[in-house]
């Protein structure tokens, strides 16, 4: 199912937006290919070898199989490499329509979304998606607006916060029509406020990118972008501890900071000022309070 994934974002032309929007990601996509090629190369290499002194074809293909499958559950564990397809095989799924349980939970999340709203016992309603969760929050919310055309411009206010998104990740394969025009309907809702963080460090997130301008639909000023550096968020030790782990630092968007920045997770989802008005101010609400 990888290599099939792999093949299908190849065709269609997902790879070539990466390369033309981020190389890093890019870079990020092939990783997983490479490293499981590098990995059945080894083995070949091993079941050669053991044929090769023990005189036996089938002792090489048996040395040459328990090798893959020790690759792939050592070095593979350690690289991330199982949770890497198992993300590139959702992303596939999800483009193609083919999990009638996603449908069904992203239809009750926006069954949710419009209940808060009616209720309005809430100032602001605030949906964040990390990562591939950026586009399952882009199209929640999207189902939402559908049959709630005035949510956030009437009742509580409604914002949308993507953090090291993935949604060009979607959006660039030509088969993600439904995804695109999730984002032109979201873009032009005017009751919805829509902030973009984008961290240079993060390789999994298009840094210096607009996602509604890179999907070929027209700009429409939002979302908001911001750029932040995940090296502000952590005391010196810890990042230096950590900065050569992608994956970590990849996640310390939806992770406690050491130090005020401009981005803090909990001041958003748990903080007392709405996320548009951290948005706009400069120092985002690291120094709303001096």
């Amino acid at each position: 199912m990888g290599l099939l994934a792999f093949a299908d974002f190849v065709a269609g032309g997902a790879l070539r937006g990466y390369a033309r929007t981020n190389w890093r990601y890019a870079l990020f996509f092939l990783y997983p290919y490479l490293l499981l090629l590098m990995m059945v190369l080894a083995s070949c290499y091993a079941g050669e070898f053991a044929a090769r002194t023990s005189g036996s074809i089938a002792i090489g293909i048996a040395a040459g199989v328990l090798a893959l499958i020790a690759f792939y559950l050592g070095p593979g564990r350690w690289t991330y490499l199982q949770i890497a397809f198992d993300d590139w095989i959702f992303s596939r799924s999800y483009i193609r329509h083919n999990d009638p349980e996603l449908e069904r939970r992203l239809d009750a999340a926006a069954d949710e979304i419009i209940s808060a709203a009616r209720a309005r016992s809430v100032d602001e309603i605030l949906l964040l998606g990390h990562s591939l969760g950026a586009v399952l929050a882009v199209d929640v919310l999207d189902r939402a607006l559908r049959r709630e055309h005035d949510l956030g411009s009437r009742g509580p206010r409604l914002a949308l916060v993507t953090v090291g998104s993935s949604i060009l990740k979607i959006g660039l394969h030509s088969a993600a029509g439904r995804l695109r025009d999730a984002l032109a309907r979201v873009s032009r809702s005017p009751g919805v406020c829509w902030v973009d963080y984008q961290a240079l460090m993060d390789v999994m997130n298009f840094y210096k990118t607009d996602p509604i301008r890179e999907c070929g639909l027209e700009p429409t000023g939002r979302p908001i972008i911001r750029r932040v550096r995940i090296s502000h968020m952590l005391e010196p030790k810890s990042y230096r501890r950590v900065r050569r782990n992608l994956y970590r630092l990849h996640c310390q968007f939806v992770s406690g900071n050491e130090r005020r920045a401009i981005y803090d997770y909990f001041m958003l989802v748990c903080g007392p000022l709405p996320a548009e008005q951290q948005a706009r101010l400069r120092e985002g609400a690291a120094l709303a309070d001096r």
